[in-house]
């Protein structure tokens, strides 16, 4: 038996509808200032100045020298929700208040890169 000839139609291709935006397509979930204020409030650790003594006063203000501007930043310019801002700040602003250098770490720096400080340094973010 011979072999037929069959036509074969081709259909352009269904618009599929677009996936929601993950939170891997917006970017890091913490501004860069956000991370750039932790990264130099804590680096204020590795001064020699800060001695036991000056604990009461420099572990609090640490604190919210992070703590409001990270607040300030996550609500105004990340446009987050007050919530989500507020548990932003207290954790970068404990951050900086444990009485050691947290950058100067590994777990630090992974925090760092995790917060997207490969931004500032010009690399491009994965994915």
């Amino acid at each position: 038996m011979p072999a037929k000839l069959v036509e074969v139609e081709v259909l352009p291709p269904e618009a599929r509808p677009s996936a929601p935006p993950t939170a891997a397509a917006e970017g890091p979930s913490i501004h860069l200032l956000s991370a750039v204020a932790l990264l130099g409030v804590d680096n204020l650790w590795n001064l020699t100045e800060f001695v036991v003594i000056d604990w009461i006063i420099t572990i609090p203000l640490s604190f919210l020298t992070v703590f409001v501007p990270v607040f300030l930043i996550q609500k105004r310019l990340k446009r987050d929700s007050t919530s989500k801002a507020l548990g932003w700040a207290v954790l970068l602003g404990a951050l900086a208040a444990v009485p050691f250098s947290v950058t100067g770490t590994v777990a630090g720096s992974m925090l760092l890169a995790w917060l997207g400080i490969n931004q500032l340094l010009g690399r491009p973010r994965a994915g």
